[in-house]
């Protein structure tokens, strides 16, 4: 496999900060290092993501889990949530749907912690025109 160009190395790294990385790298016409392909990225204080890179950011497609419980899957778009994905929330609500930037942002779906499924348009922290769906 070949990412831009050049050759994929398969790698185990620990950062200053004790975060941890375990995947494909590719090296800079610099010399540098990149996380491209796919990896593990995992921190001290329990956070891991799973999934693809580019350019030594979260790009593609991936999973990303927090000793909370929440946890989104989804794509990724330069360390963001950005297009569709899943962000289950520590209390076990769900929301299914477009994101931008990190933000719950256009068709989605929720369903609250009493298992009522919502459906309509987000923005950010507000849902104007949020319809309950009814199973009949």
């Amino acid at each position: 496999m070949s990412v831009s160009g050049s050759e994929v190395y398969k790698i185990s790294f620990v950062f200053p900060n004790q975060d941890k990385y375990e995947g494909d790298c590719t090296r800079t016409p610099e010399g540098v290092l990149e996380r491209n392909g796919y990896g593990v990225h995992t921190t001290p204080d329990g956070i891991i993501y799973r999934g693809n890179w580019m350019n030594d950011k979260m790009n593609g497609i991936g999973k990303l889990e927090h000793p909370s419980g929440a946890i989104y899957e989804g794509e990724f778009k330069n360390n963001m949530f950005h297009g569709m994905g899943t962000y289950i929330f520590p209390n076990g609500a769900k929301y299914t749907g477009q994101f931008s930037e990190n933000k719950l942002e256009g068709k989605g779906e929720f369903r609250d912690t009493q298992g009522l499924e919502w459906d309509g348009t987000f923005h950010y922290t507000a849902a104007p025109g949020l319809k309950l769906k009814l199973d009949m």
